[in-house]
């Protein structure tokens, strides 16, 4: 069975301008990813945006339900920025049931060689096959539910709601 990929840009696919010093976005990371990751998977990668998901619009959420409603694959894995990534897993999970959705992403762009974006990646391809239908977020070696994690901007990590302050 083969597996989305929907990229949507995000600290995982940004870039450092040397003489600005400013990080943008020329082109996505994924497939060297999978490649240097000797992916063997059925994949389809599609890139959807480029954008920081702090310029994440609702329209944009919007497109990006659309179109993992209209994917022909039940498993998809969405690439996003961390700073929304639970509003926009959010908007999927009110219109998405029957498919297993998880979006991922990194805190330190890929190109800075120390990256959590390759084992980011790697969790939420295990993650897409195994877990049941549903809309989860994987970061930092976990899964979480959509209605059930945030991003802790103290520690750079994602975590449980459940039991926090």
């Amino acid at each position: 069975m083969p597996i989305r990929i929907f990229i949507t840009g995000g600290t995982f696919d940004k870039e450092y301008n040397e003489i600005t010093g400013q990080l943008y976005f020329k082109d996505t990371h994924v497939s060297e990813m999978l490649f240097l990751g000797r992916s063997r998977l059925d994949l389809r990668l599609e890139t959807l945006m480029m954008i920081d998901s702090l310029d994440m619009t609702e329209a944009d959420r919007a497109s990006i339900a659309a179109r993992c409603m209209a994917a022909e694959e039940d498993r998809i894995l969405i690439t996003h920025g961390t700073d929304t990534m639970a509003e926009t897993a959010g908007v999927l999970a009110s219109s998405i049931v029957s498919k297993t959705v998880v979006l991922t992403g990194a805190m330190v762009p890929y190109k800075f060689g120390s990256s959590d974006g390759m084992f980011n990646l790697g969790s939420a391809l295990a993650f897409v096959q195994s877990l049941p239908p549903g809309v989860y977020v994987a970061m930092n070696g976990q899964y979480f539910h959509w209605d059930n994690v945030k991003k802790n901007k103290q520690t750079g990590e994602f975590e449980e709601l459940t039991g926090l302050p």
